[in-house]
């Protein structure tokens, strides 16, 4: 999935590929998904951006948006976007295709579930998911310091699971259950663990994680559990998932539970509950 560390990974490979090209053509949910999700009639895509020229891409949360003159293409969620040069083989199946001039293409694919939205800025800002990725403040910023951090733990959040609390209702966007499993470990903190029973010091500890660990995701290119652009893993070495069997830090089993609609991997010798 679409989280902070991919989002940039991605955006700056789009950048270094596409940017500057023209469209030929657009092929949108050629193969039929339920899940996939597009701004109006996917057969329209082809009309609103054949033609045009792919200006910046940006990452916002786990978002990718690429700026296509005076609209802006939004990918999220379980869109798995890859570039293929002229003459590379393309894949017989994909819900968004987009064919430039000189012969190369960008494939979007979906899994489970994603969005491929198409559509004016102003359009775009009237989705709240959309809007939150675009405003709030990146954990990778200095803006997001110990004091925004603490005005996030209101009464509300106290209440919640420390899962629950970074990786979920977009408090933080683009921090998801993925990139959630690493945070917690690093902050030696259990998923399950009520924010209001934290001390003040596992409160810095976890709000120390957060940075460092997206920082270190992102200045790898993304998880090894994702890939890029040109279908190559991300190189941080992901310390729980679903293939965990042991805690890489000390040794210890490492737990598989279903919490808050997925998976949660935690180790039971360094996240006591």
């Amino acid at each position: 999935m679409l989280e902070i560390p991919e989002a940039i990974s991605i955006s700056k490979q789009l950048n270094e590929t596409i940017k500057g090209k023209k469209i030929k053509n657009v092929t949108a949910n050629s193969s039929n998904h339920k899940f996939a999700f597009f701004s109006g009639e996917p057969s329209d895509y082809n009309e609103r951006l054949s033609g045009k020229t792919i200006g910046e891409a940006n990452a916002h949360g786990g978002r990718v948006n690429i700026e296509i003159e005076n609209l802006i293409l939004d990918f999220a969620d379980g869109v798995n976007l890859r570039f293929f040069s002229a003459g590379e083989k393309l894949p017989l199946k994909h819900q968004l295709f987009i064919g430039f001039e000189d012969g190369s293409a960008l494939v979007g694919t979906i899994s489970m579930y994603g969005c491929m939205l198409c559509d004016k800025a102003e359009n775009l800002e009237e989705n709240i998911y959309y809007l939150s990725a675009k405003e709030k403040i990146s954990p990778l910023s200095d803006e997001f310091d110990y004091k925004y951090y603490e005005s996030l733990l209101n009464e509300k959040a106290l209440k919640l699971s420390a899962k629950g609390f970074i990786a979920t209702e977009q408090r933080i966007p683009g921090l998801g259950n993925g990139t959630a499993q690493d945070i917690l470990l690093n902050a030696k903190i259990h998923p399950k663990k009520k924010m209001n029973t934290l001390t003040e010091e596992q409160k810095k500890i976890l709000f120390e994680s957060i940075k460092n660990t997206l920082k270190e995701m992102t200045d790898c290119g993304g998880r090894d559990t994702e890939k890029d652009l040109f279908g190559t893993p991300g190189k941080y070495k992901t310390k729980l998932c679903k293939k965990t069997a042991f805690c890489q830090n000390c040794g210890g089993p490492v737990v598989k539970d279903n919490f808050l609609g997925g998976s949660i991997y935690f180790c039971l010798d360094c996240q006591e509950k």
